[in-house]
């Protein structure tokens, strides 16, 4: 498997890469996202044979599709280190979990449980096994790895908690300054490692995500302090996620000529992304339902066929902090295949987002390119998942996250009958306590080991939003030795 670039240069020569030359990375020489040059497909008989899989065996089954150039013993004992009872506990009773299990709220009507990492958050599924695939690739060459990231919220600490005491890794990571819940912030800012750097920005997330695209865009400054990223730019993390979308498909059907709708809320379009992979990879997803919240880019597009990405000071702070995001990074990963992997089409419409502030695919041919990929939208706000919260919990004894919450919403607009619909769990409840105590009146549970987290000590850095300034402070703390 070969990967290019959404633009045409992969690297300053041009062609293609294997999957280790692109897995440290994040954007492409020539700024763009990297896709692997074809998608593998998955026929009837192939999917049928994936069904009743344990979570590692799916895993290295579909990930193994995606990369030859690790040998396949390595590869799977790699998965296998990642998705064990010592990572990934029930939340609730502490016993190993089926790492993402299925719950059925009502006939029709599921909800896949993505938050029993580490972190309690979706992204711990595919950023553990990240910090694996580091490990390995960097202990091959003997070389040292900055990672440079930016997160509205689970990201981070999800990054943090997969990258801590790794060898030869460390850790910079960019977050908006007070705009993270108390938990989040103490999730991150308690790490005491000394590869771990938390770097609190005066600003907005899509300040932090600027920073992160204009250290990668510098290729002498990323070639010389050796940087890399882990946001869902990353192939490596987004191909993560494909297998839990074929996980939940499983668990939700008993057929493999059923179809099911998935609804996933978005903020940077990387976990809707990767369900797009696994549709253009044969998975039968009827529909992929686009939840945003007040931070309505991506439904305005699929609405209207017109991208218009936000500068900072239009971003809502809002109660799913997590997508309070208006320049959704992987969206160009869908656009590149909107207009048939055509990278110089590409190219010119990323140009006029710049320069106009807009891009537009609303012709008549472009809609229908985009209504073939089977996305839908719908947009949430503070009194909506309040609403969603409370109605869940009276309805099914169930608490939900405010993010999940924006999911659900958004797919009771789009139920159809005779296909089921699976919303993407993005986190626990405790950890957006205050919106919670909001909607339901009394605070949610907390797994064990969480109880006191506020109180442990922060330590982190505060910054403007300066590139030159975090590239001193990158050149200053950087892992330069071999390990």
């Amino acid at each position: 498997m070969r990967y290019i670039s959404t633009r045409g240069r992969i690297a300053a020569d041009a062609g293609s890469k294997p999957f280790l030359d692109i897995l440290l990375g994040g954007l492409a020489a020539d700024g763009g996202l990297v896709l692997p040059e074809r998608y593998p497909a998955i026929d009837r008989a192939e999917l049928r044979a994936l069904r009743g899989l344990s979570y590692p065996d799916l895993a290295f089954a579909l990930i193994r599709k995606f990369v030859d150039d690790i040998p396949a013993d390595d590869l799977e004992r790699l998965i296998r280190r990642t998705y064990t009872a010592d990572v990934f506990r029930n939340t609730s009773t502490g016993r190993a979990s089926e790492i993402t299990p299925l719950t059925t709220l009502e006939p029709g009507l599921h909800l896949l449980e993505l938050s029993n990492g580490p972190t309690l958050a979706f992204k711990d599924i595919a950023l553990q096994l990240l910090g694996n695939l580091f490990e390995y690739a960097l202990s091959r060459t003997g070389e040292a790895l900055n990672i440079v990231g930016a997160t509205s919220g689970d990201t981070g600490s999800a990054a943090e908690y997969a990258m801590r005491g790794k060898r030869g890794i460390r850790v910079f990571m960019l977050s908006p300054e007070g705009k993270m819940t108390r938990f989040q912030t103490a999730q991150m800012f308690s790490l005491q490692d000394p590869n771990i750097v938390n770097v609190a920005i005066r600003g907005v997330f899509d300040d932090c995500q600027d920073i992160v695209k204009a250290l990668s865009n510098d290729l002498a400054f990323k070639t010389a302090h050796r940087i890399g990223t882990v946001n869902s730019i990353n192939w490596a993390r987004l191909v993560a996620q494909v297998v839990y979308y074929f996980k939940g498909y499983f668990a939700a059907t008993t057929d493999e000529s059923e179809e099911v709708s998935f609804a996933v809320p978005s903020g940077n379009f990387g976990n809707v992304c990767a369900g797009h992979v696994a549709r253009m990879m044969g998975l039968p997803i009827r529909k992929l339902i686009v939840a945003t919240n007040e931070n309505d880019v991506l439904d305005e597009f699929f609405r209207t066929g017109v991208y218009r990405p936000r500068p900072a000071t239009e971003t809502h702070a809002t109660s799913s902090p997590s997508m309070d995001i208006s320049k959704a990074s992987n969206f160009e990963r869908f656009v590149y295949d909107v207009v048939d992997r055509d990278p110089e089409r590409v190219r010119k419409l990323y140009r006029e987002a710049e320069t106009a502030r807009y891009f537009s695919l609303a012709g008549a041919a472009e809609r229908a390119a985009v209504a073939r990929f089977g996305f839908v939208s719908g947009a949430s706000t503070h009194a909506d998942r309040l609403g969603t919260i409370r109605d869940v919990h009276a309805r099914y004894e169930r608490l939900v996250d405010p993010h999940t919450a924006d999911g659900i919403k958004v797919a009771l607009a789009h139920r159809e009958p005779g296909v089921p619909i699976v919303c993407l769990e993005t986190a626990l409840p405790a950890k957006f306590a205050d919106t919670i105590r909001e909607a339901v009146g009394f605070e949610p549970p907390r797994p064990p080991g969480f109880e006191h987290l506020e109180d442990l000590p922060l330590r982190c850095t505060v910054m403007d939003p300066d590139v030159e300034q975090i590239k001193h402070l990158v050149a200053d703390h950087a892992s330069v030795v071999a390990v």
